[in-house]
């Protein structure tokens, strides 16, 4: 094939894959055992790791833990829409259905609506067995910080 008919990866997927290399860069994912996928536009799929160690007392994850995965999923979901600004946390409702022990959670975020500066976004996490653990919706506003100043976004992976 010539070079002139060869194509390399959209702008949207370089906006994506530079959102999974700034979600890896931040210092709270040291934490927490999670892995971040964009597979689509309005779409994000974190994998996370929960163990003991963000436990209560009653022995199951903290509410906190749950707050972070629906919150990154809907997030990054809802900033594959902006690719000029990080978006912000303004709002989040969240809801729990199951309490979670150890083992790999699923959070799958989706886009809803918004697309100048405020932005609706939800997410939902599913257990090892399938099951749905707790779910929620967040409003997101653009920020004024350039996600091209921001080195985990703009580092080549």
């Amino acid at each position: 094939m010539p070079d002139d008919m060869k194509s390399g990866p959209s702008g949207a997927d370089l906006h994506y894959r530079a959102l999974e290399r700034l979600y890896d860069s931040a210092p709270i994912n040291d934490v927490f055992a999670s892995k971040l996928e964009i597979p689509a536009e309005g779409r994000s799929r974190l994998t996370f790791t929960v163990d003991e160690a963000v436990f209560h007392a009653a022995g199951a994850a903290h509410g906190t833990i749950y707050f972070k995965m629906l919150d990154d999923a809907a997030f990054y979901a809802a900033n594959t829409m902006a690719t000029d600004r990080f978006l912000l946390t303004t709002s989040f409702n969240l809801h729990f259905t199951k309490p979670v022990r150890a083992g790999k959670v699923i959070a799958e975020g989706r886009w809803v609506s918004g697309k100048r500066r405020v932005f609706v976004a939800e997410a939902r996490l599913v257990d090892s067995e399938g099951d749905e653990i707790g779910r929620g919706t967040g409003t997101f506003m653009r920020s004024r910080i350039a996600l091209s100043g921001l080195p985990g976004y703009s580092a080549v992976g």
